[in-house]
């Protein structure tokens, strides 16, 4: 009902299919990259985003496209949690395509592609179609609305919104979210003259030059914290401070890293060694997380520095108390988050002193790795709030990759070794044991501790269900997925009290 969709009466020739990643339907042009996608959009033409597997670096590109095709990837792979987030349509995992950036040629179902040529996907089926057809707009009837209503009137639990854009979270707040449960910062680093300053930031060589990355930083992170104050007025904003591998931001290109060099003032020789020093094996379990946060803790007060003075600046804007919930990310011990927490809470003292005003706040931890659920107790000491990162719990606990399972899981599914793909329902009898192990011990400490999810479980009714159960606080999901989340959390009330 929300997403546009293909007319049931049009003829459809399929050439590939894939898993349906993110609900809805396009038709575009092909484009290989996102520089291609902007360049086409400019140009008033419709594209989809065509890639073996896209990465923060394709944000820009995703933006423009009207919908987005990978080759690789699962149903929380980059692709597939972006779109969800945009509102796009994306198949997936679409395996039997070829793709073949060099001459700009994809092959499909026998079928040979060239850049330009028109295609549709259908995000919910995981079907690619050849060219251009008919589609059907949504419309949201005053039945829908009176339908939302009940499950309000019902619901227990919370439903928040994954949002790091004004656009996300404004769409967030039209479909009913009470608040944003994870603002991925990261996210807000990869346009324009941030991406430099961030890959500056990386590649300096000391404290000294990350501090003079971070202070251009600065600025950009307080507007953006700031909008989004505004926009949620007062409804609480849970902000992740920086999560992912480094590897993310490095450039790529030689024209990037000469750029970044022209920036720093050293060679682009230069640049390379101190790129292939920070190159990681597995960087996904690597230097991360709060690590950063620790090992280079200037990089914590920046964000800070930044959520504090932005919910300053919205509270004069809007007339309502910001109470921002700071999120350290990745942790396996309380010495690590009292470390991290140290820092903001220094932070906080600094901002009230410059400005003569005491912001409220309130700090806690994604627990998403095995250690910290059977740590919860002491950890839930010092954090005042639990958000359980499920997508990567679930990569941890089962020892599985959701970028690279979609070749296998699907056997897997088939033959019950597993009743669903743990990264679309949470697998309750691993992961969930985890979180409900972490849930009862941080209880246990911190009886009125405030315990959510904000992974892609958190928009999936079957999950929803299960966080009911085990008495969470709140989900949290892609925007476009809340309305789902508000029916689901309503229905699975009901179905705790046997009604």
């Amino acid at each position: 009902m929300l997403h546009p969709t293909i007319d049931p009466k049009a003829e459809r020739k399929i050439v590939a299919t894939g898993l349906p990643a993110s609900p809805g339907a396009a038709s575009g042009e092909i484009v290989f990259s996102s520089e291609d996608a902007e360049t086409a959009k400019a140009a008033g033409k419709a594209v989809i985003l065509v890639r073996i597997e896209t990465s923060p670096d394709d944000i820009h590109g995703m933006n423009v496209a009207e919908g987005i095709l990978t080759t690789r990837g699962g149903m929380t792979s980059h692709a597939a949690v972006v779109a969800r987030g945009m509102g796009k349509p994306c198949v997936s995992g679409a395996g039997t395509i070829r793709i073949d950036y060099k001459t700009e040629k994809m092959t499909a179902g026998g079928v040979e592609f060239s850049k330009g040529d028109i295609i549709t996907i259908d995000g919910a089926a995981g079907q690619v179609l050849q060219g251009e057809i008919a589609m059907q707009k949504p419309e949201l009837s005053g039945e829908f609305q009176a339908l939302m209503g009940w499950a309000d009137a019902i619901r227990r639990m919370a439903v928040r919104a994954n949002a790091e854009t004004p656009q996300d979270a404004r769409i967030a707040r039209q479909f009913g979210a009470e608040g944003i449960g994870l603002c991925r910062t990261e996210h807000m680093f990869f346009e324009g003259d941030r991406i430099i300053a961030v890959r500056e930031m990386i590649l300096a060589d000391d404290e000294a030059g990350r501090r003079k990355a971070l202070a251009k930083l600065l600025p950009m992170q307080r507007s953006d914290f700031a909008e989004l104050f505004e926009i949620m007025s007062g409804l609480p904003v849970t902000i992740r401070l920086l999560d992912p591998p480094l590897h993310e931001f490095l450039p790529q290109s030689d024209e990037e890293i000469a750029e970044v060099a022209a920036s720093m003032g050293v060679s682009a020789d230069a640049l390379k060694r101190r790129a292939a020093e920070l190159h990681e094996f597995n960087p996904m379990l690597g230097f991360r997380g709060c690590r950063l946060a620790i090992a280079f803790p200037e990089i914590a007060e920046m964000q800070a520095r930044a959520i504090f003075e932005g919910a300053i600046a919205a509270g004069k804007q809007t007339g309502r108390v910001v109470t921002p919930e700071i999120m350290v990310p990745l942790v396996i011990a309380k010495a690590e988050f009292d470390l991290v927490r140290a820092t903001i809470d220094q932070m906080a003292q600094t901002v009230a002193k410059e400005t003569g005003e005491t912001i409220p706040y309130h700090v806690g931890t994604m627990i998403e790795l095995p250690r910290a659920c059977l740590r919860a107790a002491e950890i839930a000491e010092t954090a005042e709030f639990f958000s359980f990162g499920t997508n990567d719990l679930t990569q941890t606990g089962l020892g599985i990759s959701r970028d690279d399972a979609a070749s296998f899981l699907g056997r897997y599914t088939a033959k019950g070794i597993l009743p669903a793909d743990p990264f679309v329902t949470i697998d309750q009898d691993g992961v969930g044991e985890l979180v409900e192990i972490a849930a009862e011990r941080g209880r246990k400490t911190r009886p009125d501790i405030k315990l959510g999810i904000c992974g892609e479980h958190g928009g999936d009714p079957h999950s929803i269900a299960f966080c009911e159960k085990i008495g969470l606080s709140y989900v949290s999901c892609s925007p476009f997925r809340v309305p789902i989340a508000r029916l689901a959390a309503a229905q699975a009330a009901l179905a705790k009290k046997g009604d």
